[in-house]
């Protein structure tokens, strides 16, 4: 029976997912013994201490949040096994829960393109791998496509204190960007700086300002105001993952140890960039009333009613501001909105569909293939399974 300390900030709900990963593991293949150590722990006992404890209790293994540095050799000294979270920088000596940052700032990138924006910031840290990766997987993807990005490290605030609700050097820079402007954020407790600072300067979200975090912890999300859309990751399955690693590597079932990634799977979409970008007041009337009213049947001749506009002229500039027709952004959003239902709720397909706006499980089947490549069945189980 493994005895397991685990070091995690669990207050974020990226700390929990991993835990319940590693939880998963064990009660398929164990049953295992955790000691879920405080963090303070480290801060107050350092290395040395938590080497002592490992010790006295006899631990097989280490998995947690550990500060990159020498000291991290006491642990692989005393015969103890460890799993280290990047949560400052990778580890070149031990296994790392990583993840994709790079890909989770193309994603990110993409996703504003598709929206139309112009004018791009990253708000983060540029002393942390994984802030910085996001940054330049969003950056390297805009440049790609001709475009600059304005940046901002949280280090140029000249506290800790919660200097985002007031005045400050980011709500002065938040002013500078040019508008309307597409933000992405390191992770969504530096999204919520970016709401809260807002408000604070009278910026309009997500009219002037758009914003998407990382990490798709529901309660900073919903505690954003507006809500907050990010990026989710297969965080569960990272942990489940690691505590299959460190499994073989007590009972030497490993020869090279490897890293664990954390993919991005999906961008899970709140009111915090729900619109497009566009300077056509009209077109962002009608993009508008489609995103508010995507969970009802709507058609394009709803759409016409909420603007002066005949059919034609409705179809040029929708398609001059979007690059698609306004029957077919309707559509793909539904498609977009229906699969994020599919890995938030344990309804079947065919409720799910019904709910959605859609005849029959059978032809949003047929349909969801087309633009998903996969059958909604595929595409639950594929994601699903990277939790």
């Amino acid at each position: 029976m493994h005895k397991i300390i685990l070091l995690f900030d669990i207050g974020e709900e990226y700390g929990q997912k991993l835990l319940k990963g590693i939880a998963r593991y064990s009660k398929e293949n164990g049953p295992w013994i955790f000691c879920r150590m405080p963090l303070f722990y480290r801060e107050t006992l350092g290395m040395k201490g938590i080497v002592k404890f490992a010790r006295e209790w006899e631990a097989d293994g280490i998995i947690g949040q550990l500060y990159n540095n020498d000291d991290i050799k006491q642990i692989l000294n005393a015969g103890i096994h460890v799993i280290a979270q990047d949560f400052k920088e990778r580890f070149s000596n031990i296994p790392n829960i990583t993840g994709g940052y790079f890909e989770a700032g193309e994603m990110g990138a993409r996703y504003f393109l598709k929206k139309g924006f112009k004018n791009f910031a990253f708000y983060g840290f540029k002393n942390i791998v994984w802030s910085r990766e996001r940054s330049d997987g969003f950056e390297h993807y805009l440049r790609s496509q001709g475009h600059k990005v304005h940046y901002f490290d949280q280090d140029m605030a000249p506290t800790r204190e919660l200097w985002f609700y007031k005045p400050s050097v980011l709500s002065q820079w938040l002013h500078s960007l040019p508008k309307p402007v597409a933000i992405m954020t390191c992770d969504d407790e530096r999204g919520q700086h970016i709401t809260e600072a807002c408000k604070q300067v009278g910026i309009q979200i997500p009219e002037e300002m758009a914003i998407l975090g990382v990490d798709n912890d529901e309660m900073t999300c919903n505690l954003s105001d507006p809500p907050l859309s990010s990026i989710a990751l297969n965080t569960e399955k990272g942990g489940y993952e690691a505590a299959k690693l460190m499994d073989e590597m007590i009972t030497g079932k490993i020869g090279v140890q490897y890293d664990i990634y954390v993919m991005p799977t999906q961008i899970v979409e709140r009111q915090s960039t729900d619109i497009a970008s566009t300077s056509d007041r009209y077109i962002a009337k009608a993009l508008k009333f489609i995103h508010q009213n995507i969970e009802k049947r709507i058609t394009v001749k709803d759409v016409l009613r909420q603007v002066p506009l005949s059919r034609r002229a409705l179809e040029m500039r929708f398609q001059e501001t979007t690059g698609t027709g306004v029957y077919k952004y309707i559509y793909n959003l539904q498609i977009e909105k229906f699969a994020q239902k599919l890995l938030d709720s344990d309804k079947t397909i065919f409720e799910i569909a019904i709910e959605s706006g859609f005849e029959s499980s059978k032809n949003i089947s047929r349909q969801f293939k087309q633009i998903k490549g996969c059958t909604p069945a595929e595409y639950r189980r594929r994601h699903l399974s990277k939790r």
